[in-house]
């Protein structure tokens, strides 16, 4: 079920909301858990049931190796003379890698095995379920927290409901069970909170009217760009390349708003995980800001138990590289991809050897560097193949030709000595005067205007932010004709 759908906005998350806080006041917990529950799960097989088995197996195995290894943190367990607590931590990550290996790399390691040894091994075609690559990634750090004893003693209702909230299950925020499940707990979160309802409505709306509005409409342009056009010129390029890097910030900021406005509703409140990334001075601030529970996840679960930093300089870099090396196979299992995270890795590894030779660069030339960088990167990652990003890239240099206007060739008629050729200038992308005036508007308001956490947080209970809000839902919900997916729904 898609946030930007009209059965999820008018019917799913009202009647959820409505029964979840009907049963609480009856002080049936455990039943209004495990509404949320049985709601989550119908949320996530709506788009296919064929794998809702999966998410429970993953959930069952994961819980039972928790708690086995949470136990042995307590009280020594009968079986650890025969299985150390660090193997059974092995077998329970192995447990989690493999179903995603298996669901989301098998074609991709067939194929290049294929290609490799001139083999003809048939591809199985395996359909990834969706959330696979978030559900995994958040039940392993469980995994890794109760081999550590950092977990409370939580039933399995209790981590049902830590696995499949809805808000967060389809494409994150991933979360740690110590910083949800003691909000379910809190007494003064089972009944409704008028302000939260106010702040989770802002959010839902601004999120919204992000992912329809903007991101939809900046959609059209970057796929003519990427997947259709044959040749590129300079402006179409640009355009292409420029909606693609917004479309991707609205669409992943939207959806990362429709979350938390979700979640909100329940008095719950999801980690910050988008924070003006655009706004960066640094590939290091970048990555601060962009997808921020997957950036604390791989520090706290990969760099820094491979070493981080800890074991030499040289060490150091290369565990940095490894990681974001693994960022980009995390996102798809395509060589794009993994240029894309090894590029960011080599970015993030120049500014770390920068910064220890005491180097320092001022924010007016480290933002717009940190931007083009980004951007350039973004195009590898939307790319199909290596091809179309060289494609996109030939014409971002002007190489595959320069197109003006026809209109301005009386007076810049001289131009065409040097290859410039006038006429139509958007053909290939479909575009026109308005595509660079939105362009310009959406770089604005990424680049400069307020987020949506520091917008939520100063609206105030009158007339005018209700207004505001309104207005933002109706843009949305008018948009919905256009539905689309979110771009990480694939990840």
């Amino acid at each position: 079920m898609l946030f930007n759908s009209y059965e999820y906005i008018f019917l799913f998350l009202p009647v959820v909301v409505a029964v979840y806080f009907a049963l609480n006041r009856r002080r049936l917990v455990a039943a209004g858990k495990a509404w949320l529950v049985l709601a989550s799960l119908f949320f996530y097989s709506y788009w296919n049931i064929r794998y809702l088995p999966l998410l429970l197996l993953s959930i069952l195995v994961n819980y039972a190796v928790g708690t086995a290894l949470a136990t042995t943190r307590r009280q020594r367990a009968p079986w650890e003379a025969l299985v150390p607590p660090r193997l059974v931590l092995a077998a329970g990550i192995c447990f989690n890698v493999g179903l995603l290996g298996y669901f989301k790399y098998t074609d991709f390691f067939l194929d290049n095995l294929n290609r490799a040894l001139g083999l003809h091994l048939p591809l199985p075609h395996i359909a990834l379920p969706l959330a696979i690559s978030f559900f995994t990634f958040q039940q392993i750090a469980f995994l890794v927290d109760s081999y550590r004893g950092e977990t409370a003693e939580y039933d399995f209702l209790d981590y049902c409901l830590f696995v499949s909230f809805f808000p967060q299950l389809i494409a994150g925020p991933i979360v740690h069970h110590g910083e949800m499940m003691p909000q379910f707990s809190r007494i003064r979160n089972k009944l409704p909170n008028h302000r939260n309802i106010a702040i989770g409505l802002a959010f839902f709306a601004m999120g919204l009217f992000k992912k329809a509005v903007i991101a939809d409409t900046l959609s059209e342009w970057a796929t003519q760009g990427f997947d259709t056009a044959p040749v590129l010129n300079l402006a179409e390029a640009w355009t292409a390349s420029l909606a693609y890097t917004f479309q991707l910030y609205y669409d992943f900021s939207g959806y990362t708003d429709m979350a938390m406005g979700a979640a909100y509703l329940f008095n719950i409140r999801l980690p910050l995980n988008f924070n003006s990334p655009y706004k960066a001075g640094n590939i290091r601030d970048f990555w601060r800001r962009w997808h921020m529970t997957l950036t604390r996840w791989l520090r706290d679960y990969l760099y820094i138990p491979m070493g981080g930093n800890r074991r030499g300089v040289l060490r150091g870099y290369v565990n940095l590289v490894v990681t974001f090396f693994l960022v980009g196979l995390w996102h798809g299992a395509g060589w794009t991809y993994v240029l894309w995270g090894t590029l960011h890795g080599l970015g993030s590894a120049v500014h770390r050897l920068w910064r220890n030779a005491g180097l320092r660069m001022p924010t007016w030339i480290g933002w717009p560097l940190t931007f083009l960088f980004v951007h350039c990167t973004w195009v590898v990652f939307r790319a199909r193949n290596l091809h179309d990003a060289a494609k996109v890239f030939k014409g971002m240099l002007g190489m595959t030709g320069v197109v003006l206007p026809a209109e301005l060739a009386p007076a810049l008629g001289r131009l065409a000595e040097l290859g410039v050729r006038f006429g139509e200038t958007f053909d290939w992308v479909k575009g026109n005067a308005r595509a660079l005036a939105i362009l310009a508007l959406v770089a604005a308001m990424a680049f400069a205007a307020r987020n949506s956490v520091a917008v939520a947080r100063e609206l105030r209970p009158d007339w005018k932010s209700a207004a505001f809000v309104t207005a933002l839902l109706v843009l949305g919900v008018l948009h919905l004709s256009q539905m689309s997916e979110f771009l990480y729904f694939i990840f």
